[in-house]
């Protein structure tokens, strides 16, 4: 295989440190956006979920449900049909390990992903999965830096993973 040595152009180069506050401005330091619910609807349609296991009493998508203070990653999912989106933070791979192995057990968990092909957690577990990439980008309620309630579009591409015991590799 050949690589072909590239320099950016010109406009690239001047634009990068526009681009970069722009990226970093959209970060709000929240983990906590809120699913959509048109979103939700159309997956519990299919998979007729029983568990929410990382969520607050405000945006939980099921009856039965975990809070940060009763720890979803310390509970069983056992019998469940779970549907995860996990906070983006720097526990997510926590999250999607988490998925993976309660799926082993015998739950189905449905997650609601960033598509972050080039990590490590993408790789360890998600691929062993069922992956459906979400064409746009979808709006999640929640708070901005300033405390107002928002709906922003998503700063990067979705995927929905799907962990069934049958089908995990």
């Amino acid at each position: 295989m050949h690589y072909i040595k590239m320099q950016p152009d010109e406009n690239y180069i001047r634009g990068k440190k526009e681009r970069h506050s722009k990226i970093t401005f959209q970060k709000s330091g929240q983990y906590d956006w809120e699913t959509p619910q048109a979103f939700f609807d159309e997956l519990n349609k299919e998979f007729d979920f029983t568990l929410d296991p990382c969520c607050t009493p405000e945006n939980a998508k099921c009856k039965k449900f975990f809070t940060e203070k009763e720890d979803g990653l310390k509970q069983s999912w056992a019998g469940e049909r779970v549907f995860m989106n996990p906070p983006y933070g720097t526990l997510i791979s926590k999250w999607v390990k988490k998925a993976y192995e309660e799926a082993q057990a015998g739950a189905l968990v449905v997650c609601l992903l960033p598509a972050r092909t080039d990590t490590r957690w993408w790789w360890d577990y998600c691929m062993k999965g069922e992956i459906c990439f979400i064409k746009g980008r979808l709006k999640f309620k929640g708070r901005n830096t300033k405390g107002e309630l928002v709906n922003y579009p998503a700063t990067f591409p979705s995927a929905v993973v799907v962990f069934r015991k049958d089908e995990i590799g």
